[in-house]
């Protein structure tokens, strides 16, 4: 059957009539050649590895100028222009070794470009990297990049916060479209796994000129997992354990790449018991189970690349109602739980002419959400679905100028089918345009775009007015302006300051519109705002990096303004024993920053040391302090690297200290929370015996077993604290 599938990949990829390629030799500062270089057209979406001579070819080239890259661990990333117009061009570059961290493309920004060319600072990280870290879910893993933290119930749940803003603020890219998922409730999670995703970049400001609504806070961008490489195929295996939760983590891999059609598919499945605190107990039915499966089939030739992807997720998870009561180690969710199936499906186009090309990319998304009390029968079902496309048509270039204009839409439906609503049955439509222009002169750049936007929700009215669950019939219509100017500029050799002013939008969404009940999650009884206007923000954004061989420095500074921030506020009245909370509207203002080293001296380039800083602060024009705001963080890393021994190679050990500082400036409906230090061990690298070899991962994440509460934790208030101890063992096999 295999050799089947390499024949069929294979033949279909000789249809392909090769009309332009480029070859090369990659050799390091002694003119020694480089193996395993990554050679890559982001632009067209091809790339390739060179071979132990150092050797590489890209074929089936389109016309035009594009940029190329060549990027290898250990050494700086090297990109140049590159105009192609002939059969065969010939670039053999020579790499400088570097012990900082690669220069990455940047695929979440408009252009594509390397980060130190970038106008917009994109925090990215690789999955691998997160991953070392032992944390058990993606989110938690996420919560470690500086500016970006989590609301979380247990270690089921967890919602993204950049900079003090979550939920609707913030929107999330998988598979290249727009997610949507009811992420407006608290107690929706983020609904996807991190096996068979690559890296993720996070922005960090309104990003509404690119995304339209929904990215008044940031985004977070998800590459997919990349194919193989050309005319190969691949089986992997990884499986992780977590002692806290007795839990496991199991993902099975293939890949199978011809020059042309590329394959790939993976499942998954985690299962973790409740987990357990510092001194012992666990904490009952936060306990969950997941099954996740993505597949992707690629194609590309000269003239166009076209990407299919498909994920489907199911996750059975517990809610937590008692605290700590019945002691199990059962991985099954009890009563009362909730059970969500995922379904992304995902087309990305491009299609390449003489001097231009044209992105054309579609998603539709089936997000079914269900909540059961006691029994099998669901009293809340939700059944949401999206679907959304982006096309962008980047304009031929004339001289230093680069230009892309585009359009982005969604038609959504939400539909109820169990006893109980939390919001109407609604239709949402949205409809944007856009266009940006990029000009970058020696090592200055400029970035300017402006965007129009118009959503309309309508939903049907439903129950008995004057009682709980009565909804009214809307028909709203938002729309908005906006606009972004970016500068980057290298004030020395080593020195990048970059300055953007960016606005964004956000329109009200249907819990905010029309909410008419008790909020379980929140144990709040809600009611909505019709009458609700857009957020509207406005943020300034600074960023100044110096860097030499042995020593990184990076400040992060905002201001973020926001009229008509949308807030629950306390109406003094009680219904059922719940207090009554209206959605009102008031202007706010976050502030704050992030700030770091990295510091690996000479000749010590094997010893790496990193410290950041990050702090958020909220306040209402009233100087009433937002909710959700996390406590200041002070993280410091030492990370040993050992470079070969004849059984393990590429090894490292970390010792992480993570503070995070008394938030003594809640809102009105939460509580302060104290400090508290973590200390996280982490050690890893590759086992090699004759020709098996596997990655292996040890950590002990809050190695003392410290009993703390994170103060966006939404078990706080019932006095539960965080997970204690907890080793993690992985382990990773490529067949």
């Amino acid at each position: 059957m295999k050799q089947f599938l390499v024949a069929l990949i294979l033949g279909f990829s000789m249809f392909a009539s090769a009309q332009n390629k480029i070859i090369g030799t990659i050799t390091d500062n002694q003119n020694k050649p480089l193996s395993r270089v990554t050679i890559s057209i982001p632009e067209v979406h091809k790339e390739a590895i060179s071979d132990e001579n150092g050797n590489y070819n890209l074929s089936n080239l389109p016309s035009g100028k594009f940029k190329i890259v060549f990027s290898f661990v250990g050494f700086a990333t090297q990109s140049q222009d590159v105009v192609i117009n002939q059969k065969e061009t010939t670039i053999s570059v020579q790499l400088v070794e570097d012990f900082h961290q690669m220069d990455e493309v940047i695929i979440s920004t408009a252009f594509n470009k390397l980060q130190s060319q970038n106008v917009m600072k994109v925090e990215h990280q690789s999955m691998k990297s997160l991953q070392q870290k032992g944390t058990s879910t993606l989110i938690e893993g996420l919560a470690t990049i500086p500016g970006v933290s989590q609301v979380s119930t247990g270690t089921s749940i967890g919602k993204p916060v950049i900079r003090g803003l979550s939920g609707n603020r913030v929107l999330v890219y998988s598979q290249g479209v727009r997610l949507e998922n009811q992420q407006f409730g608290e107690e929706h999670g983020l609904g996807l796994n991190d096996a068979g995703v690559e890296s993720v970049e996070v922005i960090k400001g309104p990003a509404s000129l690119l995304y339209g609504s929904d990215a008044i806070g940031g985004v977070l961008y998800f590459n997919p997992e990349k194919f193989g490489k050309p005319n190969t195929s691949e089986l992997n295996f990884n499986q992780k354990y977590f002692t806290n939760t007795k839990g496991t983590n199991s993902s099975l891999g293939y890949k199978l790449s011809g020059d042309d059609l590329k394959f790939s598919a993976r499942i998954s499945n985690n299962k973790h018991a409740d987990y357990k605190i510092a001194d012992g107990d666990r904490v009952t039915n936060t306990r969950y189970e997941e099954l996740d499966f993505k597949t992707g089939l690629g194609y590309s030739d000269s003239n166009f690349s076209t990407t299919f992807r498909y994920n489907y997720n199911e996750l059975d998870l517990g809610i937590p109602e008692e605290g700590i009561a019945e002691q199990t180690t059962s991985k099954h969710p009890d009563f009362p739980k909730q059970g969500v199936f995922s379904h992304i499906l995902s087309l990305n186009n491009s299609i390449y002419f003489k001097n231009s090309k044209l992105d054309a990319d579609v998603g539709y998304i089936i997000n079914d959400r269900s909540e059961f009390e006691d029994s099998d029968v669901a009293i809340l079902q939700m059944k949401l679905k999206t679907l959304n496309y982006n096309v962008k048509y980047y304009l031929p270039k004339f001289g230093k100028f680069e230009a892309i204009i585009g359009t982005q839409g969604m038609h959504q439906t939400n539909e109820n089918s169990g006893e109980e609503l939390l919001i109407p049955d609604a239709t949402t439509n949205d409809y944007g345009v856009f266009g940006t222009v990029n000009y970058e002169w020696n090592k200055n750049v400029i970035q300017a775009g402006i965007r129009y936007d118009n959503r309309n929700v309508t939903s049907i009215s439903n129950g008995i007015i004057g009682e709980e669950g009565y909804f009214e019939a809307i028909d709203k219509k938002f729309e908005s302006f906006n606009s972004s100017l970016g500068f980057k500029t290298n004030l020395k050799e080593n020195i990048i300051l970059r300055v953007n002013l960016a606005s964004g939008f956000r329109a009200p969404n249907l819990a905010e519109l029309t909410s008419n009940g008790v909020h379980e999650g929140s144990n709040r009884y809600e009611i909505g705002n019709s009458n609700l206007e857009n957020e509207q923000n406005f943020q300034t954004d600074l960023n100044l990096e110096y860097r030499n061989p042995h020593f990184e420095l990076f400040v992060n500074g905002f201001y973020n303004h926001i009229n008509n921030y949308i807030f629950i506020s306390p109406n003094g009245n009680v219904i059922d024993g719940n207090d009554v909370y209206d959605y009102v509207q008031d202007n706010a203002a976050l502030f704050g920053g992030e700030a770091g080293i990295h510091f690996h001296p000479h000749p010590f380039d094997w010893l790496h040391i990193t410290s950041s800083f990050e702090s958020v602060t909220g306040k209402k024009s009233n100087g009433d302090n937002l909710p959700l705001i996390p406590a200041n963080k002070w993280n410091n890393s030492l990370k040993t690297e050992f470079k070969s021994a004849k059984y393990f190679k590429d090894g490292f050990a970390v010792l992480n200290v993570e503070y995070t500082l008394n938030q003594n400036n809640p809102s009105e409906f939460e509580t302060k929370s104290n400090d508290y230090t973590l200390i996280n061990l982490g050690f890893g690298g590759k086992v090699t015996f004759g020709k098996t070899a596997f990655d292996v991962n040890l950590n002990a994440n809050n190695l003392f077993d410290k009993k703390y509460t994170s103060h966006l934790s939404r078990l706080k208030t019932d006095g539960i604290p965080n997970i204690g101890r907890n080793i993690v063992l992985g382990i990773n096999f490529n067949i």
